[in-house]
């Protein structure tokens, strides 16, 4: 699958808010890597904290390598290049 968002792209974030649901794109920290910042998919709750996936299944930095993460924020829109809302996908 095609990544929603790229590298540079520039997006508006919402900490708070709704709660976290299955398929929003969000802003995390994961528990084992605390200095690195990711914009992931949210997938299931797990151990306090969010299991998380790229879009793109052939890259596997994200909760297959690195375990569960707290989410931070949600991913409203991105504003730079390409405005528009970033949907939530079923999973």
């Amino acid at each position: 699958m095609a990544p929603t968002l790229r590298h540079g792209d520039a997006v508006l974030v919402r900490p708070g808010g709704r709660p976290i649901r299955p398929g929003d794109v969000v802003v995390a920290v994961f528990r084992t890597r605390p200095e690195l910042l990711v914009v992931k998919r949210a997938v299931r709750q797990q151990d306090g904290g969010w299991w998380l996936r790229g879009d793109n299944d052939l890259v596997t930095d994200d909760s297959r390598a690195y375990g569960v993460a707290d989410v931070r924020a949600r991913v409203v829109a991105r504003y730079w290049p390409r405005p528009g809302r970033v949907r939530r996908r079923r999973l």
